[in-house]
């Protein structure tokens, strides 16, 4: 009897281990297609990229260049390309800040004042992604063109000369930037915003603090994972976009994906496009660590 007694225990925690290895390859197998796919088409690839930024950009034989760990590439690319590198960092970072801005702005609206528009404005953030991004520029490069409605009214109302101009400026790049990545900032901060009680807000009115206090006491760090957040999705697709310099500014304004895209298709020269590419890689995922710990929320991460 003591041995049957003490064997049903054992049976339940064998029983207990088992279902909790099938549970823990479960898991495990949820996991694989996802891990395959970042493999082939993150791992894979940087792997080349990292490769190719260290071949000789000088000896190449038949096969393509040579693998001698030319690490000097690095180097010369910044010193050849350095201006269109921090001019890609700085357009990035005002297209984010007109984007935090305004998005923060329309967030808040539409999480605290849209009422039973709330899904309606929703929608219409996020409508520009309905047509292509090409489209979207060209539609901006006709909005901003020389004979336009908006050039002609800011030379009626003398902000710009009889022959100013908004295209080919960085102006107009930056006016890119800042509306075709708004929509990466409102849904964040929309979403951040949108779980915040209204409580709070109000305890803080009942405390005497005006409604400009109550905002950067309450408001503001309730909402920062989404200001954090989205501004993390508007600068680094921000600051490796070519497309906006291309179409609505001009040399002076070329960005440095456009000079990737140069070195790797006009050009030929992978090693100095890799050794580029790796470099903004790497200014921009230290500047996110940088920001991210700066900010107090490394959760995030």
């Amino acid at each position: 009897m003591a041995s049957a007694a003490g064997a049903a225990p054992l049976a339940d925690v064998d029983t207990s281990t088992v279902s909790g290895r099938k549970r823990g390859r479960t898991g495990y197998l949820l996991l694989l297609p996802a891990a395959v796919w970042l493999g082939i088409f993150f791992v894979v690839p940087f792997y080349s990229l990292v490769a190719t930024s260290l071949f000789d950009p000088s000896g190449s034989d038949s096969r393509g260049y040579d693998m001698t760990y030319h690490v000097a590439n690095y180097w010369h690319v910044f010193q050849d390309y350095r201006g269109p590198l921090l001019r890609s960092l700085w357009y990035g970072a005002l297209a984010t800040a007109f984007c935090l801005l305004l998005g923060y702005v329309l967030a808040y609206a539409i999480a605290f004042k849209a009422g039973r528009w709330k899904n309606l404005m929703l929608v219409l953030v996020i409508a520009p992604f309905f047509t292509s991004f090409l489209v979207r520029t060209l539609s901006w490069k006709l909005i901003l063109a020389d004979d336009g409605f908006v050039v002609n009214t800011l030379q009626a109302v003398h902000v710009l000369g009889s022959d100013g101009r908004l295209l080919a400026t960085p102006v107009a790049v930056v006016a890119g930037l800042t509306y075709n990545f708004l929509p990466f900032m409102v849904l964040p901060l929309f979403a951040s915003i949108d779980k915040i009680d209204h409580r709070l807000i109000e305890a803080a009115g009942d405390l005497y603090a005006n409604p400009i206090t109550g905002f950067f006491k309450v408001t503001w760090p309730l909402s920062l994972p989404g200001v954090v957040s989205g501004t993390l999705l508007t600068f680094i697709p921000a600051a490796g976009d070519y497309i906006n310099a291309q179409l609505l500014g001009s040399p002076n304004q070329r960005m440095v994906g456009s000079v990737i895209q140069s070195l790797f298709t006009d050009a030929n020269n992978y090693p100095a496009a890799g050794a580029l590419s790796m470099i903004l890689m790497i200014i921009i995922v230290a500047m996110v660590l940088f920001y991210v710990r700066r900010a107090g929320t490394e959760e995030l991460l």
